[in-house]
């Protein structure tokens, strides 16, 4: 049984940075991806990006780019979100998922949640 567990939440000024953790237990042979979700109050629980477990390919939303960047350690079981230049509107609760279906960010997809980590970007 796979599990994750978010870490790295905090409250941070605009302009920072923050660098989240997904730290994935049990095996990922059946999976194929590992995505990073956000979901701000009253909104929608949208997709921030994701990580090929295969082939290392990696996807934002147009909203992130050039701004976080996801990475992994396998050593260390854990996939990255680092987050810089955080502005308010990145205020969220950030999970972190895992999809054994396809590569994409469709919520559908993931089958496996971690229990979330809070982001609050306020001067």
């Amino acid at each position: 049984q796979l599990k994750l567990v978010e870490s790295g939440g905090g409250l941070v000024q605009p302009g920072e940075s923050l660098k989240l953790s997904c730290s994935v237990s049990g095996s990922t042979l059946h999976y194929y991806c590992i995505g990073w979700f956000r979901q701000a109050p009253g909104k929608e629980r949208e997709g921030v990006g994701f990580i090929k477990l295969t082939d290392n390919k990696i996807e934002y939303i147009d909203s992130v780019k050039g701004r976080f960047t996801i990475s992994r350690d396998n050593a260390k079981n854990t996939v990255y979100l680092q987050m810089n230049s955080l502005k308010p509107e990145d205020t969220a609760v950030y999970y972190c998922a895992a999809n054994s279906l396809n590569a994409g960010l469709g919520l559908g997809l993931y089958d496996v949640w971690g229990q979330g980590t809070q982001v609050t970007v306020a001067s």
